[in-house]
């Protein structure tokens, strides 16, 4: 055996060569790879970073955590799903309800706002442990099988759910200033209704930078913001600027460990998974490969997707997993390259090395953020009705039964009177876990109610 082919047996222990993901960039110039490695960065920044601006987190951490947790994923899966890591806005949902100062479990003057993103964290880590038995069932049952579990019927209403449950959020940050916040939101639906080109698969990008211009002029002309003070806040650029903080690693934070948030956030992992199945189901139709059933396989992209997302927590990144924008960039684009994903990776690193980037993007108004919110939160909503559209027989009466049970019990219980439990001796607002709630109990009536209950009368 020849020097070189021991050296490609050893490399394919870890990066498998073969397949669409690998030949797609073979022979292309080096530039035209870098480019589309940050075009695929750019299209997730937008969506990425409203999370951690959403939850108060450093959004330097998570656009670290961002390209780390994608070249983990890359590296587990042996480079066969070209998939781009990003923020959960499912967990999101869940985050949001620890942080509460209210209402969450670490309610109360004895708790910082960063003391309750610690025990966040932990949760998120335990979030990563299911990841890890969900792959170990797979081995041992089968794909099919488990898939059997999380129908189009479970699945739909739960990205419906994530959309809803988040809207109110939305709406919140849109109200604090009703120019920026209509502004982004138009700009937003001009370039998705009217931009040529690659301009189409930038629109929430185009929107935040638009709408920061337009508050940028509103202030030099001597507008301020509802409470008196500036619109955009620059001193925080302006000392990053002065103290060389040009580049520096990110503010880490390490997790904390408590059975309330554990609890609370675990369960959440039943949505990302499903959100996990259906990437690779679409990506995997669009290359022409089953990377469900063949290579790398659910067991294996499970695997990845909990042990990126439990390392870059360690550090404190918000939950990270598959994400549907990059889904929609690979049907655009047709570059199902894990190489162009890698370089796409290394850019958010390097964004992530700038303290002084990330001042810049805490600056964003709130009102723009909601703008982007807007839209960002009802195509959720949206492609979620599509996928049960498209994939459920709405005359099955089980699966009627299934969605309808989820819908009323997802939203009710989220915009319902207020439910308190004691868990680990903390209250805690049961209303805020509403989305898991309603996947368990579609889970179960999918596993306990008949195949053949039929079909509603015509």
């Amino acid at each position: 055996m020849s020097v070189n082919e021991k050296k490609k047996g050893l490399w394919s222990k870890y990066w498998d060569t073969t397949g669409v993901a690998q030949t797609a960039h073979r022979g292309e110039n080096p530039l035209s790879l870098i480019i589309k490695g940050l075009q695929s960065m750019l299209v997730m920044f937008g969506a990425t970073i409203i999370v951690p601006l959403t939850l108060n987190m450093s959004p330097q951490v998570t656009l670290f955590g961002m390209g780390v947790g994608t070249l983990i994923f890359l590296l587990l899966t042996k480079g066969k799903s070209p998939m781009t890591m990003g923020s959960s806005f499912a967990f999101m949902i869940g985050v949001l309800a620890i942080i509460d100062p209210l209402y969450g479990p670490f309610a109360g003057d004895g708790f910082t706002h960063d003391d309750r993103l610690q025990y966040a964290l932990g949760g998120i880590l335990a979030a990563g442990v299911v990841y890890l038995v969900f792959s170990a069932i797979v081995k041992a049952v089968g794909a099919n099988k488990f898939m059997n579990f999380l129908p189009h019927a479970v699945t739909g209403p739960t990205v419906v759910l994530i959309g809803v449950t988040l809207a109110p959020h939305a709406v919140n940050q849109f109200a604090t200033n009703w120019i920026l916040g209509p502004l982004t939101l138009v700009i937003i639906i001009v370039v998705m209704v009217f931009g040529k080109g690659k301009l189409k698969a930038f629109p929430i990008l185009v929107g935040l930078v638009g709408a920061y211009l337009v508050a940028t002029i509103m202030q030099l002309a001597g507008a301020t913001a509802q409470d008196g003070g500036n619109i955009v806040n620059y001193a925080p650029i302006a000392q990053a600027v002065s103290d060389g903080r040009i580049f520096g690693l990110p503010p880490f934070m390490t997790p904390r460990f408590a059975l309330a948030p554990i609890l609370m956030l675990a369960p959440f992992s039943l949505a990302t998974v499903a959100e996990n199945i259906a990437d690779h189901v679409i990506v995997g139709a669009e290359m022409g490969e089953d990377l469900v059933r063949e290579k790398p396989g659910l067991s294996r992209t499970l695997f990845a997707d909990g042990v990126q997302s439990m390392l870059v927590a360690a550090f404190g990144t918000p939950m990270n997993t598959t994400y549907s924008e990059n889904v929609g960039l690979l049907i655009i684009t047709k570059v199902f390259s894990s190489v162009v994903v890698a370089i796409g990776a290394v850019f958010a690193i390097l964004l992530g090395l700038s303290p002084l980037f990330a001042e810049v993007i805490r600056s964003i108004p709130v009102s723009i953020i909601g703008g982007a919110s807007f839209m960002l939160y009802g195509m959720i909503a949206s492609i979620g009705m599509r996928n049960v559209k498209e994939h459920v027989d709405l005359n099955v009466v089980k699966y009627l039964i299934i969605m309808s049970i989820m819908l009323v019990v997802g939203i009710g219980m989220r915009f319902g009177t207020p439910i308190l439990v004691e868990i680990a001796e903390s209250s805690v607002r049961l209303d805020r876990m509403n989305l898991p709630v309603a996947i368990i109990l579609g889970v179960i009536l999918n596993a306990v109610l008949p195949a053949d209950v039929g079909k509603k009368k015509e």
